[in-house]
């Protein structure tokens, strides 16, 4: 029985990284890892923050995006949404079924892009301002590490091009991120 205390995150992009989630959200446990199916991560708002366009998902029928799924007190609700610009319309809450390892649906809380980015046509590349920064696609891959995702999807996530932007240091010390793509 659900915990009414708690609830499931879906975290798909810099809060796989478990140094991330916390800064915000210290109650955070990471339960397992799932997918969302008939979506595709992608990414477009410039964030600030991380000096690149920020993650979003994308429905794409026959596509999926791996994560890791956190089990988060409620008192916390506030300050993800928080993070996640829901205040500023920069994403949108919803819950949906994610599918774990082992093959459960479970609900989780997911965010979304509130502006969807233009589809790409196969092979199409990134544009220049829907390119992750170096330091947010090192983080988002570390967590995927952390987070014990297929191998596959790893790969994916290391094909995905960069701006080369490397962030504030002082941040990236501060979620312990090392940088291992080329610049």
């Amino acid at each position: 029985m659900p915990n009414p205390n708690t609830f499931l995150y879906f975290a798909y992009g810099s809060n796989l990284l478990a140094k991330r989630i916390h800064i915000n959200n210290p109650t955070a446990v990471r339960k397992d890892i799932g997918k969302l199916l008939d979506y595709c991560l992608d990414f477009n708002k410039y964030s600030d923050k991380w000096g690149g366009a920020s993650a979003t998902v994308v429905p794409k029928v026959g596509e999926h995006v791996w994560g890791a799924i956190w089990e988060i007190e409620n008192k916390n609700l506030a300050s993800l949404d928080k993070q996640e610009g829901v205040h500023l319309n920069s994403y949108q809450a919803k819950d949906i079924n994610i599918k774990t390892k082992s093959g459960k649906n479970v609900l989780c809380r997911i965010y979304e892009q509130c502006k969807l980015p233009p589809t790409l046509q196969p092979g199409e590349p990134f544009p220049e301002d829907r390119k992750p920064s170096l330091v947010y696609l090192e983080t988002i891959i570390q967590g995927a590490l952390e987070s014990g995702l297929p191998d596959t999807y790893l790969k994916m996530l290391r094909s995905i091009p960069h701006n080369g932007n490397i962030g504030d240091e002082a941040f990236r010390k501060e979620l312990g991120i090392l940088l291992s793509h080329k610049v």
